[in-house]
């Protein structure tokens, strides 16, 4: 069996999934990018198991190609999440993701449902790449629509909500997209709070270029 350590990594963090609340029960999937057998694919969660009992064995690889037959070839015999086909497009799509996170967390998706852009009330929410965090437009779960919507959303970010959904994120690691995650979730709560309030002040796009800039420099540093 190849790249036991990315499907030991997929199972730590999709037990996280639960342990955090980020995405409860069976909801959410995740997936890392990973070349197996001479084929550029990704390792990702399969479809109605519990986390609990997953096994290496268990993480289904799929192609990046749509030559191969994933569900011939690669797949581990069980099938993969139902909602794959975002994971293929933007890993085929975006060349820096090599680690994919998508939660149904309760937060942000409660905010998702608004079908709105988190503005930036807080400067926090340039960790997802940009002056606010976008909102992927509605389209049935597993198919090309959602994708696109997604890959849309996504465009100079590393995060975003889906409408009606719940969010995803990408990331070099597993664990900066689980953490990015977290802290869209986190994002959501507050604003969810903030409102109760009133709008919130909004900052500005030159503090918040400000801002970009200080966290490429902090990562870099």
């Amino acid at each position: 069996m190849k790249n036991i350590k990315e499907r030991e990594d997929i199972i730590k963090f999709a037990l996280m999934l639960n342990t955090t609340n980020l995405s409860p029960l069976r909801s959410g999937n995740l997936s890392i990018r990973v070349i197996e057998n001479d084929v550029e694919g990704f390792l990702l969660t399969p479809s109605g198991i519990k986390y609990e009992t997953l096994k290496p064995e268990d993480i289904v690889f799929l192609a990046l190609d749509e030559k191969y037959d994933n569900l011939k070839m690669f797949n581990s015999g069980l099938n993969p999440s139902s909602e794959w086909r975002f994971h293929q497009d933007v890993y085929i799509k975006k060349r820096e993701a090599k680690a994919i996170v998508h939660a149904h967390s309760p937060h942000a998706t409660a905010v998702s449902t608004h079908g709105k852009s988190i503005p930036a009330f807080h400067y926090m929410v340039a960790l997802a790449g940009g002056d606010d965090i976008k909102c992927a437009e509605y389209a049935t779960f597993g198919t090309p629509d959602l994708s696109i919507n997604i890959i849309k959303a996504l465009e100079k970010r590393k995060g975003c909500l889906m409408s009606n959904h719940g969010q995803i994120t990408i990331g070099g690691t597993l664990k900066q997209a689980f953490e990015l995650a977290q802290e869209i979730e986190n994002i959501c709560h507050q604003y969810i709070i903030a409102l109760k309030l009133g709008q919130p002040k909004i900052l500005s796009s030159t503090e918040m270029s400000k801002i970009l800039d200080k966290i490429i420099h902090y990562k870099k540093g």
